[in-house]
């Protein structure tokens, strides 16, 4: 007799029961949004506390919106007393760093892509960055308080807890997550939004706008263009539960 074979459904991938995790998207200069959010998730964990806790942004906490200077002292000040928390870094914060270190290739494509906004939250002229560019890195050197510059180049590109994997943009298919590119978690679009392969994790990501949260089976999208629309989108993962938290649209 043939034997029957059976095709496999993908993993369902979970944290473990006693472990619950937020992950929020792309914040791109929005304080008043990123403090809504965490006064929802912080009386979440007061009424339902569980075991393990993990706080992740995933990345874009600056540019295009208003106010990104005060995003970063938002989560400075909140990382002092919150242990949970993860701050990933985004390919905004990789282009400021790379200014902050003297290369100004980029200057112009980063004022335009929400720079401008970033440069004025400092108390910066976008237009005198541009005018002379040979100074535009010692201008943004006094103008960026020394825990911001040191926060903006310490951020790590991922963050795992179990079977799920917080990124910013996404990983490279086929490449082992141990030897993913940086560049890779920060700036990759298609080759990782068109893979159906299962990577070995859930891929958490933001970077690329969508309408609404997206789940798919090997992958959760989470950016919801917050700068632009006032919804700021977090995903809750616990155990197998994934629900969404948002700012109004």
């Amino acid at each position: 007799m043939r034997a029957l074979f059976r095709r496999a459904d993908p993993p369902v991938y979970a944290l473990p029961a006693d472990t619950r995790a937020y992950a929020i998207g792309d914040v791109h200069g929005r304080r008043d949004l990123l403090e809504m959010l965490f006064a929802r998730i912080d009386a979440e964990r007061a009424a339902d506390p569980r075991p393990c806790e993990h706080l992740v942004l995933l990345g874009d906490l600056i540019d295009r919106g208003p106010d990104s200077r005060g995003v970063l002292d938002l989560v400075l000040a909140r990382r002092a007393v919150d242990p949970s928390l993860t701050i990933l870094g985004g390919n905004h914060e990789a282009m400021l760093v790379t200014l902050l270190e003297g290369d100004m290739w980029h200057l112009e494509s980063w004022l335009h892509f929400g720079g401008e906004e970033c440069a004025a939250s400092y108390g910066l002229d976008p237009i005198a960055l541009l005018a002379e560019p040979d100074r535009a890195a010692d201008r943004l050197r006094a103008a960026i308080p020394p825990a911001h510059q040191a926060l903006l180049r310490a951020l790590p590109g991922a963050h795992r807890v179990g079977d799920v994997l917080f990124v910013h943009a996404g990983i490279r298919p086929g490449v082992p997550i141990d030897a993913q590119d940086p560049q890779d978690l920060r700036w990759i679009r298609l080759p990782f939004l068109r893979s159906t392969a299962d990577h070995g994790v859930l891929v958490v990501h933001g970077h690329t706008v969508v309408g609404a949260p997206e789940i798919h089976a090997n992958r959760i999208a989470i950016d919801t263009g917050a700068s632009a629309t006032g919804c700021l989108t977090a995903l809750c993962l616990d155990g197998a539960e994934r629900r969404f938290l948002a700012t109004g649209g």
